[in-house]
C-alpha cells in the first residue's frame, strides 16, 4: 500500500476528482488515509454534489485495506531469515524463557490475554525492563496511562543484582534505553507506529529489539461493532503494520489483549476472529495474587504445542 494514486488505474471510482478531494484534506497515500478520522471524511462530502460517488471512493479504499496481505516469498529465503536473523529474547523469567524456547521470537506479534488483574502489564514491565537493560532499546505505547518509571526500577534493581554504588548507571542506561508513548486512541497508535517505521529505516548504532502495546484492546475495541468497515479495516492495518515491523526490523512486538464473555459464560479474548489470526503467538495469563504467583499457557504457537503452561513470579 503506498500512494493513492497508484491506484487509479486499477480502480475507476478512484479518479482524479476523488484524488484531488483526498488532497484537500491532506491524504496522498493509504498511511494518511489510514490515520485520517473517516467519519469526519465521510461527513465532509455531504454538502458535495458528487457526494455519493466520494463515498463509494472512501468505501473502496476501506475495502482495499480489507484484503491487503503481504506477498509470498520463497520458502528457502524465509529460513534462512529466520535462522540468521530472528533470535530470541530472554523475559528475564527463566520458567517463562523454557516454556517458549527461548523467550519472545523476533519477527513475531505475541499477544497476552488475561481478564483484568491478571497481571499483563506488570508482564510487559518485565519484558521491558531485561530487553532495555540487557539488550537493546523499547518502545513501549501505553494506553492506559500505566507505565510506572518507579516499577520499572524496582525490576531493574531486582534483576541486576549489581550492589549499590553501581545501581544508578545501570537504571539510568535501562531507562534511556525506553521510549515511552501515550497513545488513547487507534490513529494515535498508527501515528506513532508509522513514525517509528521511518526511524527503524534510518536507525544506526541504537537498536530496538522489543516493541509493546498495552493494550491494543483499549483502542480498537471502541471503534468495533455491528457492520463498521471502517473500525475493522483499521484493526487489520494495526495488525499488518505490527506484523511488518515485528518481520523487516527483526523486532519481538508484544500486545495485551483483555477477556469477554463467550458462550456459556466462558472467557475469550477480545476483539473477534478477524483479530484472533494475526499474533503469531497467544499466550494466556492469571496471577495467584495471595502467593504472587503467574501463570501462563499457550493458546496458539506456530510450533508449539497448546495447553503447554508454566508458573512464575516477578519481583
Amino acid at each position: 500500500m503506498g500512494a493513492l494514486k497508484s491506484l487509479k488505474q486499477e480502480y475507476a471510482i478512484i479518479d482524479s476528482i476523488f484524488l484531488q478531494f483526498c488532497a484537500s484534506h491532506g491524504i496522498f497515500s493509504v498511511e494518511d488515509f489510514l490515520v485520517h478520522d473517516v467519519y469526519m471524511l465521510v461527513a465532509s462530502t455531504e454538502q458535495l454534489a458528487n457526494s455519493d460517488r466520494l463515498k463509494q471512493g472512501i468505501n473502496q479504499i476501506l475495502s482495499i485495506i480489507e484484503t491487503y496481505h503481504q506477498p509470498w516469498m520463497n520458502g528457502l529465503v524465509l529460513l534462512e531469515d529466520r535462522e540468521q536473523n530472528k533470535h530470541c529474547l530472554s523475559t528475564g523469567c527463566e520458567s517463562f524463557d523454557m516454556l517458549l524456547q527461548g523467550g519472545l521470537h523476533e519477527g513475531h506479534v505475541t499477544e497476552l490475554v488475561g481478564p483484568s488483574s491478571s497481571g499483563k502489564t506488570q508482564v510487559c514491565f518485565q519484558f521491558a525492563s531485561n530487553v532495555a537493560m540487557k539488550l537493546g532499546g523499547v518502545v513501549f505505547l501505553d494506553s492506559g496511562n500505566s507505565f510506572s518509571p518507579t516499577r520499572m526500577q524496582q525490576i531493574v534493581t531486582h534483576i541486576s543484582g549489581s550492589a549499590e554504588n553501581k545501581i544508578n548507571g545501570i537504571l539510568q542506561q535501562a531507562m534511556r534505553n525506553i521510549e515511552c508513548h501515550a497513545v488513547f486512541d487507534v490513529y494515535a497508535l498508527l501515528n506513532v507506529l508509522h513514525q517509528q517505521k521511518l526511524k527503524l529505516k534510518s536507525q544506526t548504532g541504537y537498536q530496538v529489539r522489543l516493541i509493546i502495546v498495552d493494550s491494543i484492546s483499549s483502542l480498537i475495541a471502541p471503534i468495533l461493532g455491528g457492520s463498521n468497515a471502517h473500525g475493522h479495516a483499521l484493526m487489520v492495518s494495526v495488525g499488518y503494520l505490527l506484523k511488518e515491523l515485528a518481520d523487516r526490523h527483526n523486532i519481538a512486538v508484544v500486545v495485551t489483549n483483555h477477556m469477554v464473555g463467550g458462550e456459556g459464560g466462558t472467557l475469550k479474548p477480545a476483539l473477534g476472529e478477524s483479530w484472533k489470526n494475526i499474533p503469531h503467538v497467544r499466550l494466556q495469563l492469571s496471577q495467584d495474587h495471595a502467593r504472587n504467583v503467574y501463570a501462563v499457557q499457550i493458546l496458539r504457537h506456530p510450533y508449539m504445542a497448546s495447553g503447554r503452561n508454566a508458573n512464575f513470579m516477578i519481583p
